[in-house]
């Protein structure tokens, strides 16, 4: 009837050409504050806060900082209070 393997796309029926592939495992990724040791995010050393906002303007999330929930919540403070007296950006110029 309607096999779901059949087709294009669908299931293989051996192994790929070129041998068996390594599985793709994702390097963890490490907290930049917690490496360097750093307690205290300012919000005058606009340089730092530059490398966690997106170029549209948007605060970079955890997951692809790598930085730890406290340092994340403590840099999203510090970047709102940068924006408050135009150090960063509200949003990119287009």
């Amino acid at each position: 009837m309607n096999d779901r393997r059949s087709g294009p796309g669908g299931g293989s029926s051996g192994p790929r050409p070129g041998g068996p592939k390594k599985p793709f495992v994702r390097r963890r990724k490490v907290c930049k504050f917690c490496v360097e040791r750093i307690d205290k995010i300012d919000y005058k050393d606009y340089r730092v806060l530059q490398q966690f906002v997106a170029e549209r303007g948007k605060i970079v999330p955890r997951r692809l900082s790598g930085t730890c929930t406290r340092h994340q919540r403590t840099l999203t403070r510090a970047i709102k209070q940068a924006r408050q007296i135009a150090l960063l950006p509200f949003a990119a110029e287009l």
